[in-house]
């Protein structure tokens, strides 16, 4: 088998042996991540319009790329869910390019300088935000993803290391192309976006056992990808393992409003991590709302699996299992649970939830700021759909994804979650008594 990348501009060949390979792809990222930290806001907002404009020039060679990995994904029996996160068409496109235009029209986090003060020394003291350095992102089945990682890290200073999935190999080689090509026309190294050029699965453990060259490591994709990166990394990781969100409506819920949200929130798209996984309902509303909320669903053929309460209120639901309130289905399935109160609903997600994304409907302002002090999730929404958790919504141009650690970055991770900060001193020549 032979691989190649883009090192130096210049193209590295080498015969089946990956680790060598992968040493010499995260050579060429350490090499143009210091050739990023010179790099001026202008010159990173070239090479994001010049892949834009690349990737809408070749907007016919990557729809027949992909036809080509759809067309593999159906034979090999991929599921519904990771069919569509394949499926690359001219609308998905046509985002991408804008999500390379909107990124670069965001402000340029590195060189801000917060919080300098005086100190009694004479000394002003501050934080300026630095790049990461070089970040290795694992993810499966999206195409898309490597626009996004590419642009963000472009844009926050970063050199990356692209490894997508074997499923999506022809749409990521048509779209790396355009990512070189932009690089090229902005006078940027080869290096500072490399799509590994293998499929190999023993590239990824080399890419996680690499810190000498890379500083990150950031996997999307399911459940077993993360937990084996997350066990195996010699580098920090920001992950999130999966998305079981929640929509609580509350007893005071303006029920129209509880309708639009909880059929939003499962039905806009099923293999999504923000998409709702479990309804959670009142009990003094559930008689009311149920029904119709079952009517709306079956026109989407969602089914509906729910705690003995609900089933006695919808015959058709299917009588959830224990298994069934921890479950991320992406699929056109729901549990349904009523519970007595607000209590009750925060306790069932504390206890299945994923610390993701979850919601309440009310109209009760004191019951609002409970659920928002109460639930430990990287997102808490109050009379919206979880869909909004997203980083295009949240006002942070294209996220590397959504992660439910506590460190270093939570939630969407934007521009800024691409970064760090390092103290800086300004002095005229004082010395430490």
């Amino acid at each position: 088998m032979s691989v190649s990348t883009p090192l130096s501009n210049s193209a590295v060949e080498l015969t089946a042996d990956i680790p060598a390979y992968m040493r010499a792809v995260g050579g060429a990222a350490r090499d143009a991540a210091r050739e990023l930290r010179r790099a001026d806001t202008g010159r990173k907002n070239r090479a994001l319009t010049a892949m834009a404009e690349r990737l809408n020039a070749a907007r016919e060679d990557v729809l027949a790329a992909n036809a080509l990995d759809m067309q593999r994904g159906r034979e090999s029996g991929l599921d519904a869910a990771l069919l569509d996160r394949l499926a690359l068409n001219d609308a998905r496109l046509d985002a991408m390019v804008e999500g390379l235009k909107q990124v670069a029209a965001l402000p340029d986090p590195v060189g801000e300088i917060d919080g300098l003060r005086a100190r009694p020394s004479g000394i002003q003291v501050g934080k300026m935000r630095v790049p990461l350095g070089v970040i290795g992102i694992i993810y499966e089945s999206r195409p898309n993803v490597t626009m996004e990682a590419a642009s963000l890290c472009l844009k926050s200073g970063n050199a990356c290391i692209l490894r997508g999935g074997s499923e999506a190999a022809s749409s990521n080689a048509a779209l790396s192309a355009c990512i070189q090509a932009g690089l090229a026309d902005a006078g940027l190294p080869a290096g500072s976006v490399q799509v590994v050029a293998t499929t190999d699965r023993a590239a990824v453990g080399e890419l996680i056992s690499m810190p000498e060259f890379v500083d990150v490591i950031i996997p999307r994709g399911g459940k077993s990808l993360i937990e084996r990166i997350s066990r195996e990394a010699r580098v920090p990781v920001i992950k999130h393992l999966d998305g079981v969100c929640h929509v609580y409506v509350d007893a005071s819920a303006d029920l129209d409003k509880a309708r639009a949200i909880a059929v939003n929130a499962k039905t806009h798209r099923y293999g999504t991590c923000n998409t709702m996984e479990t309804l959670l309902v009142d009990a003094k509303v559930a008689d009311t709302l149920l029904p119709e909320l079952a009517k709306a669903y079956a026109e989407h053929s969602v089914e509906l699996r729910g705690c003995e309460r609900t089933c006695a209120l919808l015959p058709d639901a299917v009588p959830a299992s224990e298994t069934d309130w921890a479950e991320e289905y992406l699929a056109p399935v729901l549990a349904i649970k009523i519970v007595d109160g607000i209590d009750e609903a925060i306790a069932h997600i504390e206890r299945y939830g994923s610390h993701h994304t979850d919601a309440i409907v009310t109209e009760n302002y004191s019951l609002a700021r409970q659920f928002m002090a109460e639930v430990d999730s990287s997102s808490v929404v109050v009379n919206a759909s979880t869909r909004f958790a997203d980083g295009f919504e949240y006002g942070l141009g294209a996220e590397i994804g959504i992660s439910t650690d506590k460190l270093h970055a939570r939630g969407p991770v934007g521009l800024e979650g691409l970064t760090t900060q390092k103290y800086v001193v300004l002095g005229d020549g004082q010395v430490r008594q």
